[in-house]
């Protein structure tokens, strides 16, 4: 077993103490290892849907700036190492253990979960490589996620659904309330949540605490024109932006950006009209209506929820694909299952269920019964069965799961993967 892979097998180990939210232990952890976060200027982002695109395209941006950037996302699509990029690259296997083993020989350190010992390595990572600036992005809500102990130049919290609500709240107020616990004091916070009750709860936490607010569709704003983009931040526009990232909801992502940028300006970052096209246009992420071209072709998406799910559904009917469309569908079982299938009433001919190898999948034949296809044994089977009902010019959407995505990419594309973790 190489070096990696037997640190990954320590870290997975990990999983066994489940999701530990809370900032008491990582900030135990922090100090014990000169705290580390305090060494890097952060953008810290928040929400339901978008923040991993939006978290994408700053990054991308301030790269093409020149400046030594970080990203920190989770959960990894087909390795590890994906979690923790520097200078829009994931860290190497080599370091990965080498930190990981570094973290469990520190004998100071409290019983932190997965979660916690990656965010550690993570802030770890980018202070010794002097990055000037990390996007960071929240694992599980904001006010208790470890990634909160940070203070930013700017939080973003990008749109707000419903998820994980046996933990983060049952209504979009709560959620909301969650998300808002990333606010701090005097550090400026773009929204791009929309919803009266969304923004009741937000507002109350940023009047708390003294977080100044800029509102979508009030302080910036987005518009498309055909296949171009133009935004306007407060006096700032720029027009014919062109975007790496598919899909027209994008746009409001784009917005949520380019405040971002704005008010990183205020705080003595130089980002010129050049660098914002160009990172804009160059920014790519993986199993974001990301196309594979073949005979069928395979479209993957990282729709893992209801408005994920209704968000994939108006793109697709955008293609106006001429072949047969079969969804290849799995999906955690604490989400909304009937929800997500009725997105895609009258969009696709077949449906394909299948369970990822994770044991908080739910199962296909459940996901069968509320609405008709055909049960697949495996992913590798569910593959083949798509393949065959698509034909070869027709188009394979996967959705429904991060975690059914990386293993069917994984297989279609012929890259490697590490084993998947729901943390």
């Amino acid at each position: 077993m190489t070096r990696y892979r037997e640190a990954l097998r320590w870290l997975y180990g990990l999983e066994s103490r489940g999701i530990k939210l809370g900032l008491d232990r990582i900030a135990e952890a922090a100090e014990m290892r000169g705290h580390p976060e305090r060494a890097t200027r952060f953008v810290h982002v928040a929400g339901t849907n978008g923040k991993g695109s939006v978290a994408t395209m700053v990054e991308s941006v301030m790269r093409a700036a020149g400046y030594r950037t970080g990203q920190f996302a989770s959960p990894h699509l087909q390795r590890y190492v994906e979690r923790v990029r520097i200078g829009g690259r994931p860290i190497s296997e080599r370091e990965a253990a080498r930190r990981i083993e570094e973290l469990r020989a520190d004998t100071r350190l409290p019983p932190l979960s997965f979660f916690e010992y990656t965010t550690m390595l993570a802030f770890e990572a980018f202070r010794d490589a002097r990055c000037d600036i990390v996007v960071l992005e929240v694992g599980l809500g904001g006010r208790l996620d470890s990634t909160n102990i940070v203070t930013p130049e700017v939080s973003v919290i990008t749109n707000i659904g419903l998820e994980h609500q046996r933990i983060l709240g049952d209504t979009l107020s709560k959620i909301a309330k969650e998300k808002a616990g990333i606010l701090k004091p005097d550090v400026p916070c773009i929204v791009g949540a929309r919803g009266k009750s969304v923004r009741r709860a937000i507002s109350t936490r940023a009047s708390a605490v003294g977080a100044p607010l800029r509102w979508i569709d009030r302080d910036f704003e987005s518009a498309w024109d055909e296949r171009s983009l133009s935004v306007r931040v407060g006096g700032h526009e720029w027009s014919d932006l062109r975007l790496g990232l598919r899909g027209d909801y994008q746009g409001d992502n784009a917005a949520c950006v380019l405040a971002t940028l704005v008010e990183l300006q205020e705080h003595g970052f130089e980002v010129s009209d050049a660098h914002v096209r160009s990172g804009l246009k160059r920014a790519r992420w993986p199993g974001r209506l990301e196309w594979h071209r073949g005979q069928p072709a395979f479209l993957f998406d990282a729709a893992h929820n209801a408005t994920g799910c209704d968000t994939l559904a108006r793109y697709l009917d955008d293609l106006e694909f001429p072949g047969r469309v079969v969804l290849l569908f799995g999906a955690m079982q604490d989400k909304d299952h009937r929800r997500m299938l009725a997105a895609f009433d009258g969009r696709v001919d077949r449906r394909i269920y299948a369970a990822p190898e994770l044991a908080r999948s739910e199962l296909p034949e459940r996901l069968a019964k509320i609405r008709k296809g055909t049960v697949a044994r495996s992913i590798r089977d569910a593959v083949a069965r798509a393949k065959r009902a698509a034909g070869p010019n027709g188009l394979v959407v996967v959705a429904g799961s991060i975690f059914l995505l990386a293993e069917t990419r994984a297989l279609v594309k012929n890259v490697p993967t590490d084993p998947p973790i729901a943390m």
